[in-house]
């Protein structure tokens, strides 16, 4: 008998300790209260794309056209984008995705409460995969607050807000699983995300990421899958690089400044941090400095390893690019760089990458053997536009337009030289082409290839 009671006794115990609500509320605890205080900020978006018409390489030869031409393919073909977006100010400031709204001729936005207006792209970037918006409507607004995404840890509850496969408005819940994500969202190597297993599907894009005090921690952008459905693996743009937007687009600008580094360099792996007198792998090597750097004039020099920023760990080219570009053109970042195994703090000042020399860029005219040629001079304004290499000189293929493919040449390939001459603006081989000349060898770049092209009219 004694037994027998200390054993109800034990069992009791766990139960007496177990508190009972004592409230409505308490039973009634759910993100209720969180979606209706985030959810009218939360708008659809209807875009309209014009497509240019498709046209086969026959279409396109002169001689061809008229045997091979279609009157339907030739029409400009309407696509429809469906998407979602944030309002981030009551006069109707909205971000969403650039692949939602970047190219879309038409624009309308639906709030919570079905009021359909309007919207006008201020400012967007197709690397950033960002857009901001604006609408103009009669009275204020209801918006998210931004929350500053160093902040955001692994683990935080979070509720993920748009419109999947457009059936309507969508709340899902899940935690941030990762950050730090560069390189993950399959776009190759741009970016800096934070990671979610909040089932996010097509329409989400441009959606809201909030924390449970509904604020906007990130915007929703792509996910992870092999089905097409969410397998459990987003991706948001963080809150902070959502802000310098905003802040560029209401300064009036219509292209989003992104600092420019003028460096090449990898991350320090396993293999490399004893070398290099680091006691784990992190950092990012220095193996190549553009002459007009800023990282050069502030003293980095090849070799280095960039440890930090403003504080910040990188450990990738893309976490070191969205740190400055979250500080913004015109100011200054503190960068920790390890040298013979010393470490040191340098300020550099960051500059959006120059337009000089001039890049003089020039349409080849139709006396030209190759017209709609569209070339230019090298600088690093156009090394960071195109993607070129660091070390790029000379003349870029701005546009191939439809002749040049023909004798192999196309956009992006640098013109190194022509008939054995050193090509340094596009004047030069505006004269080469111009028919005095029958034969024609030229020395391009494409890539790590150079490649010889040899062709005659």
């Amino acid at each position: 008998m004694r037994y027998l009671l200390l054993i109800l006794a034990l069992m009791a115990a766990p139960l007496a300790a177990q508190q009972v609500p004592q409230s409505a509320a308490q039973m009634q605890l759910s993100f209720v209260p969180l979606v209706k205080q985030a959810a009218p900020a939360v708008v659809n978006i209807y875009a309209k794309i014009m497509s240019a018409p498709q046209r086969t390489p026959l279409q396109s030869d002169p001689f061809f056209e008229r045997f091979f031409r279609d009157p339907f393919s030739e029409k400009p073909r309407v696509q429809n984008s469906l998407g979602s977006g944030v309002i981030l100010s009551e006069d109707g400031i909205i971000v969403s995705n650039y692949h939602v709204v970047g190219m879309a001729t038409d624009i309308r936005v639906v709030l919570n409460d079905r009021r359909e207006f309007s919207a006008r792209v201020l400012l967007s970037d197709a690397d950033a995969d960002l857009a901001i918006l604006k609408i103009d409507a009669p009275e204020s607004l209801p918006f998210l607050p931004l929350r500053e995404s160093d902040g955001v840890e692994v683990g935080e509850l979070t509720l993920a807000i748009g419109n999947p496969f457009g059936v309507g408005q969508t709340v899902s819940s899940g935690i941030v699983s990762g950050l730090a994500r560069s390189g993950a969202a399959g776009n190759g190597g741009l970016g800096y995300f934070i990671q979610t297993d909040a089932p996010i599907n097509p329409g989400n894009s441009g959606g809201a990421l909030i924390d449970i005090e509904g604020r906007l921690i990130g915007v929703n952008t792509s996910i992870l899958t092999r089905s097409g459905g969410s397998n459990g693996i987003g991706f948001a743009i963080p809150a902070d690089l959502v802000a310098a937007f905003v802040a560029q687009a209401r300064a009036g600008a219509a292209q989003f400044e992104r600092p420019w580094a003028g460096i090449n360099g990898q991350p320090v792996d396993a293999d490399m941090a004893g070398p290099l007198g680091l006691d784990r792998p992190g950092g990012i090597i220095v193996s190549g400095l553009h002459a007009v750097s800023p990282f050069l004039t502030a003293g980095l020099a090849v070799g280095d390893v960039i440890v930090s920023v403003d504080g910040q760990l990188v450990n990738t080219p893309a976490e070191m690019i969205y740190r400055m570009s979250v500080a913004g053109s015109g100011q200054t970042v503190q960068v920790a760089r390890l040298r013979d195994g010393q470490s040191a703090e340098i300020e550099v000042a960051l500059i959006g990458a120059p337009d000089d020399p001039p890049r003089a860029q020039l349409a080849l005219d139709e006396q030209s053997m190759l017209p709609g040629l569209t070339i230019a001079r090298v600088n690093p304004a156009l090394i960071s536009e195109m993607n070129l290499p660091l070390e790029a000189t000379g003349v870029v293929v701005v546009d191939a337009g439809p002749f040049a493919p023909r004798v192999g040449l196309g956009t992006g390939d640098l013109i190194l030289s022509v008939n054995g001459v050193e090509i340094t603006h596009p004047d030069e081989v505006a004269t080469v082409l111009s028919g005095q000349v029958r034969r024609v060898q030229m020395l391009i770049q494409r890539g790590d290839r150079r490649i010889s092209l040899r062709f005659r009219v």
